[in-house]
């Protein structure tokens, strides 16, 4: 038997979830990905289960379960609200650990990634560290000296009026936001990706969308950098595969801020949620 421990880390997203065994050296031993259970409360808490039991196994040298979750999250890992995922009220904490008797630990997915970025990653030579996901949502979080005392609450949904549209950042900006934003303008896409290959392809509508969009997430810098006063901004998210189109754009816009793009990438949600497990459960 081996003295490696492990901890089961999880990042929960609005289309796909991933899963994997983590170890202390932050390796990831072996990961699935599931498709995100949208709307049925009770089917989404089963696939999480079973998405752990496939990758548990007989559940040797694991020493708990470590989740981030697209949402707010009230002690003891009960999740208020998933907006992209269209369920609330769960108490998945004690779910768990009722069902796998070991520590369980949950916070916001952003908060997490913001936690190996700061720890770890591109942020570990810096006291404030802000992370920015741009997905599904448009998620983000603060880590000020390893902890999250000035974290906001959900920073998509900060309130923002574009042509008269009353609604909220993530609206516009994330990856559901570019079609949004793009139907204003005549405009039908499938996905952020058909959206980029659009402004490579220098499609008259899409390059005007893409102007926009990038206006709308310098006014979303602007908004963190006068509030939150960051070190470094770390970026990464699904948008962010098609990131050779836009990313020297989005830096021109405030080269006073030191953006980076994160340095674990799509891993991001798993390594933080499995370092934060791990510090948990050290302290």
């Amino acid at each position: 038997m081996s003295d490696e421990r492990l901890i089961i880390s999880a990042d929960i997203g609005g289309t796909n979830s991933r899963f994997a065994l983590v170890n202390e050296d932050y390796e990831i031993v072996r990961s699935v990905s599931r498709r995100t259970i949208l709307y049925k409360k009770d089917e989404f808490v089963a696939s999480i289960i079973t998405a752990i039991k496939d990758l548990g196994g007989n559940f040797e040298n694991i020493i708990g379960l470590s989740l981030g979750i697209p949402g707010p999250i009230k002690d003891g890992g009960y999740v208020v609200d998933l907006p992209n995922i269209h369920i609330q009220d769960i108490p998945l904490g004690d779910i768990l650990r009722h069902e796998f008797g070991l520590p369980v630990f949950i916070r916001n997915d952003a908060e997490m990634a913001c936690f190996a970025e700061a720890s770890l990653g591109s942020g570990k030579s810096y006291r404030r560290v802000f992370f920015i996901t741009i997905s599904t949502g448009l998620g983000g979080a603060l880590v000020t000296d390893k902890n999250f005392d000035e974290t906001p609450f959900e920073i998509g949904h900060t309130p923002y009026t574009y042509k008269g549209e009353k609604k909220f950042y993530e609206y516009f900006a994330s990856g559901t936001g570019l079609a949004n934003l793009a139907r204003m303008y005549d405009l039908e896409i499938n996905n952020s990706l058909h959206f980029f290959e659009l402004v490579v392809a220098k499609d008259r509508k899409a390059l005007l969308v893409y102007k926009e969009w990038l206006a709308i997430l310098g006014d979303f810098l602007a908004y963190i950098k006068s509030n939150y006063h960051p070190d470094i901004i770390a970026i990464t998210g699904g948008v962010f595969n098609s990131k050779d189109v836009f990313w020297n754009d989005l830096i021109k816009l405030h080269p006073d801020l030191n953006l980076q793009e994160c340095y674990f990438f799509q891993n991001a949600g798993i390594i933080g949620s499995a370092s934060y497990g791990f510090s948990m459960l050290n302290n």
